[in-house]
């Protein structure tokens, strides 16, 4: 039986539950993500993965996964198997329910036809700019277009020339017949279709008017016999709108719901910037280890369970807030040492020499694999003459806090033995250390030694024999500031992009048994961090993503409210 305490619902759930109680959609749930396929999901859209999948799940209801690909002047191909691939592997199955907005073209089509011939859509001519002019402010009432009172059939006439390709773009809209002094501005006689003369992903030539998301988007949710459409809270305000359509066509009615959306410290959530930061060249692509995107997430090394648990913890509100991104680094660790191997790699490598060690000699040594889980065992370790140490492990002339080596001092290797440090080699150019000169006690193979003298230090190597050459990319935030938007004037949130977000380390030195780790495999390496395999490796240039350091600055601000130490 679990001894973890029972998760309180949140909003969404007890909705949900009424419904159930009161049979409101006859005991079904049916939800849906609904991605506009013009870039790469990010972060905030896995909330929404989860939420929505999750609740399917939890009450035994429907996924849908559906494209709102309405504007082919943004939309990629590209974006749509991009899509495909990051839900799929955050774990949502929308079973063979693979569904796309231009699927109902022809059928939204018939209803913006039907409100025509209801008189509550207009062709009009007004150009966008002259629409914006018009449509008044909070305050002020809108103007009613020129054309808002043209006939049905001029209206159907014009409508049909306009699918026909007659009009070029801009030319002219379809627009709504509703109120242009409703204190919503969204009800001022939006617009409903617009003429684009593009190809579509899907469509090809087919179409030339394309309708707006506000129109679409409510349908969408209708022909699918979605229960509940879960939306984040900017669509609060189109929420009338979209029930207004429906009303108006008789049309099945899903029930919107708004939540919070997702903000993460030193991190922006727009795709229109991310593209920005893609086209410019500040990142190297979408799935740059540095973007919040899924697929960034992915290459950097993150785990599937890890955004879910950050999702699950994070919960469902009504209320805007920011949540650190010291949480979702917490809940990656958390996951990462559970089932990483343990490895060990050396970053900056300093060359170490073994003086009464056998000259050709080779030992293999166990190393346990990871201590959390007895069933991932252990492997064998090459020890020899010459090894690796990381630079930063000594220290000539050490503070008084420092236990690493230093010349006469004993440390402890990792698996292998304690080695004491005799004498250092300088560049006699740069006069930087360039090799050490160490003794080992041989009886102190993988423990202490027999006399019962004590370390305080056990470091990590690599036998220089047998390393391999690797590279490694240090990542670190993309933003210097928790909000990339605060600014000075004239400036942008590009002006906070952190110059130190990416440092890449050649020559470093890994254990042998990661000769043929496979791209997107996770490790860490001990007392450095977690590392990914990027895609970039190849047989003979092995190549690391540092993940995440070791330090949990998450786990000690919980440490700290909670009273332990």
């Amino acid at each position: 039986m679990s001894t973890e305490p029972k998760r309180s619902l949140n909003f969404i759930e007890e909705i949900i539950e009424e419904d159930n109680r009161t049979g409101k959609w006859g005991g079904r749930v049916h939800t849906r993500f609904p991605p506009e396929p013009n870039g790469y999901l990010h972060i905030g859209h896995a909330k929404s993965i989860c939420l929505n999948f999750g609740l399917a799940q939890k009450y035994g209801g429907k996924f849908n996964l559906r494209f709102d690909d309405t504007n082919p002047a943004k939309e990629e191909q590209e974006y749509v198997d991009s899509i495909i691939e990051d839900v799929r592997w955050l774990g949502a199955d929308w079973e063979d329910r693979l569904l796309f907005g231009s699927d109902y073209f022809q059928q939204m089509y018939d209803y913006a036809v039907q409100l025509i011939k209801q008189g509550q859509a207009y062709v009009c001519e007004l150009s966008p700019d002259e629409v914006r002019d018009t449509r008044g402010t909070l305050t002020h009432p809108g103007q009613p277009s020129p054309f808002r009172e043209r006939s049905v059939q001029e209206n159907l006439d014009l409508f049909e020339r306009m699918r026909r390709g007659e009009f070029p773009d801009g030319a002219r809209t379809l627009r709504a017949k509703i109120d242009m002094g409703h204190p919503n501005m969204n009800m001022r006689d939006p617009v409903m279709y617009r003429i684009l003369h593009a190809s579509h992903h899907r469509s090809g030539e087919a179409w030339c008017v394309y309708p707006m998301y506000d129109w679409a988007h409510g349908l969408e949710d209708s022909v699918e016999g979605i229960t509940h459409s879960i939306c984040t809270l900017e669509f609060e305000a189109h929420r009338p709108l979209y029930d207004w359509f429906l009303d108006q066509l008789g049309a099945y009615h899903p029930q919107q719901i708004e939540f919070a959306r997702l903000n993460l410290t030193y991190t922006v959530m727009s795709k229109r910037k991310l593209l920005e930061l893609v086209q410019e060249g500040r990142v190297r692509g979408w799935d740059d280890p540095r973007m919040p995107t899924i697929a960034g997430l992915r290459r950097r090394g993150y785990t599937p369970e890890a955004i879910r648990e950050f999702c699950n913890r994070i919960g469902v509100a009504k209320t805007e807030s920011t949540v650190s991104i010291d949480l979702l680094e917490h809940c990656l660790r958390e996951d990462l040492n559970r089932r990483a191997p343990r490895v060990m790699g050396v970053l900056r490598p300093l060359r170490v020499v073994i003086d009464n060690y056998p000259e050709g000699k080779v030992e293999e040594l166990e190393a346990v694999n990871n201590p959390e889980d007895a069933r991932m065992g252990t492997r064998r370790v090459p020890f020899s003459r010459v090894l690796y140490l990381e630079r930063d492990d000594f220290m000539e002339s050490p503070p008084k806090q420092f236990f690493r080596l230093a010349p006469g001092r004993e440390v402890r290797l990792r698996y292998a033995y304690f080695v004491k440090c005799t004498s250092v080699v300088k560049d006699p150019k740069t006069g930087e250390v360039a090799e050490l000169h160490c003794t080992y006690d041989p009886a102190t193979r993988g423990g202490d030694a027999p006399d019962g003298r004590k370390v305080k230090a056990t470091l990590h190597w690599v036998s220089a024999e047998h390393a391999r050459d690797a590279e490694v990319r240090l990542y670190d935030r993309l933003f210097v500031k928790e909000d990339p938007e605060e600014v000075e004037p004239g400036q942008d949130y590009k002006s906070n992009l952190n110059p130190d977000s990416l440092d890449v380390l050649s020559g470093c030195k890994v254990e042998p048994a990661l000769a043929g780790a496979a791209p997107l495999s996770r490790y860490q390496f001990e007392r450095q961090g977690y590392f990914c395999v990027d895609p970039d490796t190849a047989p003979e240039r092995l190549v690391f993503n540092r993940t995440v350091p070791l330090r949990d600055t998450w786990a000690k601000i919980q440490q700290k409210e909670t009273g332990r130490t």
